[in-house]
């Protein structure tokens, strides 16, 4: 398995620019939802929390999925498009500091095994994110359950989560990305079912 992973290993420099704005967002929602918990102790504990907060970042998290998984970049831009449906659907588990890396494993996992052809199975995605192949198999069950299996993500879909980061890019790096949200999307590999439209969506995601 060891060298399984070493096989897959990606440099630093190609992993895509999308994948530290979106840890940027994701650890400003985490920090967030993390002082509104002190509020709001209602909040049900589920089978994505950890004991404590894991001390590894959500960036660096991200960054070693992408190293080790191998899967296609618009993976990741499904996954984000599945934590929010999951939020949505799901209001008494907003994504904390405790879930949030179990909720990102477990969300690349279901859509590399949506969007591509090939991919790696639970086993192997439970080493890369540091828990076990059960729990991995756990965790996949609840996550689907919790999405009501609605797994298809249109091309305007795509495009609007596109944008919605692309904003986050040019607000912190406005000279570097000038890419436009088709263009971003045709960068990052689109191929999407076409049976769903979420136009109306309101992303709880975005703050």
């Amino acid at each position: 398995m060891a060298d399984q992973l070493e096989a897959t290993t990606t440099s630093p420099e190609s992993m895509p620019r999308m994948i530290a704005f979106m840890s940027s967002v994701l650890e400003r929602v985490s920090e967030s939802n993390d002082l509104n918990r002190r509020f709001h102790p209602t909040q049900k504990l589920s089978v994505f929390h950890s004991l404590t907060t894991p001390t590894i970042s959500i960036h660096s998290y991200l960054q070693r999925i992408f190293k080790y998984a191998d899967c296609s970049p618009s993976c990741f831009i499904v996954a984000y498009v599945y934590l929010d449906r999951f939020t949505q659907m799901q209001p008494l588990l907003p994504i904390d500091s405790f879930n949030v890396h179990r909720l990102l494993i477990t969300s690349v996992l279901v859509s590399a095994k949506f969007m591509d052809d090939i991919y790696y199975n639970n086993a192997f995605y439970a080493r890369v994110g540091g828990i076990s192949t059960q729990e991995m198999n756990l965790l996949e069950v609840d996550f689907l359950f919790g999405l009501g299996f609605q797994m298809n993500v249109t091309p305007a879909t795509y495009y609007t989560y596109c944008s919605y980061l692309q904003r986050e890019m040019l607000l912190q790096s406005p000279l570097q990305f000038a890419d436009s949200p088709v263009d971003l999307a045709r960068r990052l590999k689109l191929h999407c079912s076409f049976d769903e439209d979420e136009s109306t969506h309101q992303k709880q995601l975005a703050v």
